[in-house]
């Protein structure tokens, strides 16, 4: 029994130092190891870049060993319209963490801006508004007022629920540069650094961040969609958060295959089919760090679905990025 009790005053300590410590605590955006197959999420220039409709879906269940794991689904529709001279995309993000003790849900509306630049090379600058919500469920919460010497967590706490909801308005922007083989881009996220705070006496601003990506497709045949190698590197930074991700993808006919490797926390698989008008791709991330196998990594699954358009009188260069 005293060894129970140890291991919930762990936990309620653990608990304690995530919610309501917030002096200290910053929050973290979710993650997809497909970056690709969840453009709009990684950098709103992407915004209309297939020109034609796209529908894009995505899972992440992350380390699904460990009580209280994170899971997230996003999903987002762009294209591209002519008469506006870019593209315009939607996008859904739904977080659960702790079993849903937190969840967060974003709705995003973006504006893309494509200009060529020379015959080879285009440019897109995108710009996001976003509507956010955290949800706190302090029925999940414990405290120290709730646990009996000899028999745990048994007693009613006399804590008073603060903010159980915060609502706010966010705003985002990014640019993309592309030719036929190189694309790169950056985008800053949460530039008004809004307020989290579930404690209305201590501010919890939500850090901004920073996303640089780069990469190649590099076609192995002469033909560009039948057989190409596309190294990538991604990197993001929110707070003191750092991520290096350096990856590789191999695509041969329909099939893609993927090998990703992140700080050295994970190495990450991945498996691709593409047959227009779906895409289908699923990773799993293989934790390397101290956490090790007890997480049982995270699983990542993603769909797309692109549909036909008429072909456009104007000229537009679509971005020849992989799709996973």
């Amino acid at each position: 029994m005293k060894e129970i009790t140890i291991r919930k005053c762990l936990l309620f300590l653990i608990v304690l130092s995530s919610f309501l410590v917030v002096n200290d605590v910053k929050a973290q955006d979710p993650q997809f190891t497909q970056f690709y197959a969840n453009p709009l999420y990684l950098n709103p220039a992407f915004a209309g870049s297939h020109r034609c409709p796209r529908v894009c879906l995505n899972y992440r269940n992350q380390w699904p060993n460990i009580a209280g794991t994170f899971v997230t689904t996003s999903a987002s529709f762009d294209t591209r319209i002519d008469a506006i001279s870019g593209g315009i995309g939607i996008h859904f993000l739904n977080d659960q963490a702790g079993q849903g003790t937190m969840t967060t849900t974003r709705f995003s509306a973006m504006y893309a801006y494509q200009l060529t630049i020379t015959r080879e090379f285009s440019m897109a600058f995108g710009l996001e508004a976003t509507y956010a919500q955290k949800k706190l469920d302090w029925s999940k919460l414990t405290f120290g007022d709730m646990i009996d010497p000899k028999y745990g967590f048994i007693n009613m706490t006399s804590e008073k629920p603060n903010h159980a909801v915060v609502s706010y308005p966010d705003f985002s922007a990014g640019v993309l540069g592309f030719s036929k083989r190189f694309y790169a881009g950056f985008a800053v996220f949460h530039l008004t650094q809004p307020d989290e705070a579930f404690i209305a006496a201590v501010p919890s601003p939500l850090p901004m961040k920073y996303t640089g990506h780069l990469g190649a497709v590099i076609p192995l045949d002469g033909r560009y969609g039948q057989s190409n190698i596309s190294p990538n590197i991604i990197y993001q930074q929110q707070g003191d958060f750092r991520e290096l991700n350096l990856g590789l993808y191999v695509t041969k006919g329909p099939i893609v295959g993927g090998l990703w490797y992140r700080n050295a926390d994970a190495v990450v698989l991945m498996v691709g089919f593409q047959q227009n008008p779906v895409r289908f791709g699923y990773s799993y991330d293989l934790t390397v760090s101290k956490l090790g196998i007890v997480t049982s990594g995270s699983h990542e699954i993603s769909f797309q679905l692109l549909f036909k358009c008429k072909p456009r009188h104007k000229r537009f260069r679509t971005v020849s990025c992989p799709s996973f």
